[in-house]
């Protein structure tokens, strides 16, 4: 069992920066690959970035390649840094977990909260 919760969400202005992190808890938190969704009004839940279980394989969405990165400590927090952040990165975002790096919001198997993030034109 995993629990997570996100935090650092906040308005910014276009091209700013943020930094994300979801803090986890549960004794197998080391074997999870985590990831990072977003989901904007109106629309579904889409796939950011995700990283494995020891933090040297990673994976973006076309969106945010080169921006965003996402990062793992495995004392049990996930971070995502994003960079040029532009007013269509606006949404809540997720963190997640599963055993297995997935890209698929559907195959994940534990959830946060959500964190909003907007960015202003």
């Amino acid at each position: 069992q995993v629990q997570l919760v996100e935090s650092g969400g906040r308005l910014v202005q276009a091209g700013d920066s943020l930094r994300l992190s979801c803090a986890a808890s549960g004794r197998t938190f080391s074997m999870y690959a985590m990831g990072w969704f977003r989901q904007a009004p109106g629309k579904e839940r889409e796939f950011v970035a995700a990283v494995n279980w020891s933090g040297e394989y990673t994976l973006y969405a076309d969106s945010v390649k080169g921006r965003f990165a996402i990062s793992r400590d495995n004392a049990r927090k996930v971070s995502l840094q994003m960079n040029s952040l532009k007013p269509e990165d606006t949404a809540v975002y997720y963190c997640a977990a599963r055993r297995g790096v997935r890209t698929t919001a559907a195959d994940y198997d534990y959830w946060g909260q959500g964190t909003q993030v907007t960015v202003s034109s």
